[in-house]
């Protein structure tokens, strides 16, 4: 049976899920944000978002934010569409007015890093805040190694979808799932969420090998694979560690992985961490990558801290985790991007 859904958020990931919501034979509703004007201008005018190369199909239909409560009127569910910028705005412009019986599917990746160390999932940061008003919701969450871009073209995408209610999620994948969107299901969000927001840093550090590829030998030399492998072992190592501290199940571990690697080689953080690695200052980079949203660098300070605190406490061992404490280095206090390489080896050895 079709459904009636509303995507608030008129960003790349957002808008780009319309395309399977819509071919899937529902009704679609884009509501953009108040940044999304312009975007939402071009999708009226021309039914084309402005950063993809393929129009929308026909028929879906398109809101400024002011008339977002006409867009969500009757749908089955909304789709959170916002950036990890967006996670406050989200809750208290959307989230606390909405329809408490209608469930909510976010595509927003990050953690928040509470007082004691503890790293906490957006859906339930924002469940806890609904709380405290009175409102009880399902919130669930999109994760897995999935690029806006390739989803529009329609490129075979595997990603899972977690929250507390499964039958909220399996109406979800009903309404989805399509030829090339494949969705798995799970009721361990925080397994889930940690895992395809820890990468961000991670994926970082391995960037910056190919940027330490083109400083030291210069970019005709071409990508160099023994680094980015060596990197993204260790970054598979430190991951583990950490998941394994959030009690993520081994899939959710898994997609945690193929995400790592979809953003290394697919992602906006390739842009920084090879500009990082060729030797520009994190300030550097930012204004040569002007406009790009980057929400890697919000998670790896987030989880460095989480753990720098939780070694105060006796909680965990930073020498565990070279390469992050090696990103968090760049990012805060200008070191040089050559990696710990050392750090990464180990003995095994009676």
């Amino acid at each position: 049976m079709s459904k009636k859904i509303a995507i608030i958020g008129a960003g790349m990931m957002g808008s780009a899920l319309a395309y399977p919501a819509f071919e899937n034979g529902n009704e679609v509703r884009l509501v953009g944000t108040p940044l999304d004007r312009d975007i939402i201008d071009g999708c009226i005018k021309n039914n084309q978002h402005l950063k993809f190369e393929i129009p929308f199909p026909q028929g879906i239909k398109y809101y400024q934010f002011e008339d977002w409560k006409t867009a969500v009127e009757g749908v089955d569910f909304v789709i959170g569409g916002v950036s990890s910028f967006g996670v406050d705005w989200f809750l208290t412009e959307v989230l606390a007015h909405l329809d408490p019986s209608v469930p909510v599917l976010s595509v927003t990746k990050g953690l928040i890093n509470l007082e004691d160390g503890t790293l906490i999932s957006y859906p339930d940061y924002w469940k806890r805040e609904l709380a405290k008003m009175g409102i009880e919701r399902e919130v669930c969450a999109i994760g897995g190694p999935c690029t806006s871009y390739e989803l529009v073209f329609h490129d075979q995408t595997e990603v899972a979808f977690c929250g507390e209610n499964t039958a909220v999620l399996k109406m979800m994948k009903e309404a989805m799932a399509t030829d090339y969107y494949h969705i798995s299901l799970t009721n361990d969000v925080i397994g889930l969420e940690s895992a395809v927001a820890l990468k961000n840093g991670y994926a970082l550090a391995i960037a910056m090998t190919i940027g330490l590829v083109n400083r030291d030998l210069g970019a005709e030399a071409g990508l160099h694979y023994n680094s980015q492998a060596g990197a993204f072992y260790q970054a598979v190592k430190e991951m583990r560690y950490l998941l394994e501290m959030q009690g993520a199940s081994r899939d959710c571990e898994n997609i945690g992985i193929g995400d790592l690697y979809v953003t290394v080689y697919g992602g906006r953080t390739r842009k920084i961490g090879i500009l990082l690695g060729e030797g520009k200052t994190y300030q550097e980079a930012m204004e040569i990558l002007a406009g790009v949203t980057l929400e890697s660098l919000v998670v790896a300070r987030r989880v460095y801290a989480a753990m720098a605190r939780k070694a105060e406490l006796g909680q965990a061992d930073l020498s565990q985790f070279p390469m992050l404490c090696h990103a968090n280095a760049v990012l805060e206090e200008g070191k040089d991007a050559e990696l710990p390489w050392e750090a990464f080896t180990f003995d095994q050895t009676k």
